[in-house]
């Protein structure tokens, strides 16, 4: 009995839309239903939720992370150390509730070069309809493939995100150093949301350049709130650092997209 009153006062569940959150710091499991997963083809249908300590007052901001290459797979669990670096962060920085939630990269994404917008809509499309999601709070972020996912998403569609910041991010399909013919096109969409973009000074996978040459193409499209900050003595793990700091988080959570948009 004693036993019983201890599991009952140490793991109280809350339930949101069919999601059970436990009032602990590990992600649960969220699944796209059987008709969603068939549209999203580069998805796996699993994704990852880390969930406020407590129980929220009505809708909270969502974080998006997108894992780099090495999370591509299956096995769900394989990106939790990955999206677990940005939870920590915003443990450690941000006082008030927030959700976070890690999409996988299916094997198949590799044949479409990577993250694709379309599936990633169709992925968000459900979490808006299973979770207390503050829909002017949304924000992107992604650590190398990740990073590029943050790019092209929301060169997409920016009309999601209250801000985007990609980290180590390529702006091309084709690989790390690829360059996509559309980047005016990228850049006049992503004018119209704050970008900060990140990137190491020694990374030899994914230039610096690379995110420096967008940044610039947003500036030229009109945008007024991108900007980059370049870590001069990291390489392509930029991202253990940016991810650290409260630069990231504060700036990121300052923005709410306007009520116009």
């Amino acid at each position: 009995m004693k036993q019983i009153l201890l599991m009952i006062a140490v793991l109280p569940f809350l339930f949101c839309s069919g999601i059970a959150f436990a009032q602990v710091n590990s992600p649960v499991v969220g699944k796209l239903n059987d008709n969603l997963a068939k549209k999203a083809k580069t998805l796996n249908p699993q994704y990852l939720v880390f969930s406020p300590k407590q129980t929220p007052d009505g809708t909270v901001p969502l974080v998006i992370y997108l894992h780099g290459s090495g999370g591509v797979g299956d096995n769900i669990q394989k990106i939790r150390g990955q999206a677990g670096q940005v939870w920590k962060g915003i443990e450690k920085f941000k006082k008030s509730p927030c959700i976070v939630v890690a999409p996988q990269a299916s094997k198949r994404a590799r044949e479409n070069g990577g993250w694709v917008p379309n599936d990633l809509n169709i992925l968000l499309g459900h979490l808006k309809a299973t979770l207390k999601v503050d829909e002017k709070r949304i924000y992107l972020t992604g650590n190398s493939m990740g990073g590029y996912g943050s790019w092209i998403w929301g060169g997409h569609n920016p009309e999601h995100f209250a801000a985007i910041a990609p980290v180590s991010g390529g702006i091309g399909p084709g690989g790390p150093k690829d360059v996509t013919p559309d980047v005016d096109k990228w850049a006049a969409n992503l004018a119209k949301v704050p970008v900060f973009a990140f990137a190491g000074g020694k990374d030899r996978v994914v230039p610096a350049e690379r995110s420096q040459r967008m940044i610039a193409a947003i500036k030229k499209a009109g945008g007024k709130e991108a900007k980059i900050r370049i870590h001069p003595n990291e390489g392509h793990g930029a991202g253990r650092v940016v991810f650290g700091s409260a630069e990231f988080y504060e700036w990121m959570f300052s923005k709410k997209q306007d009520s116009a948009q």
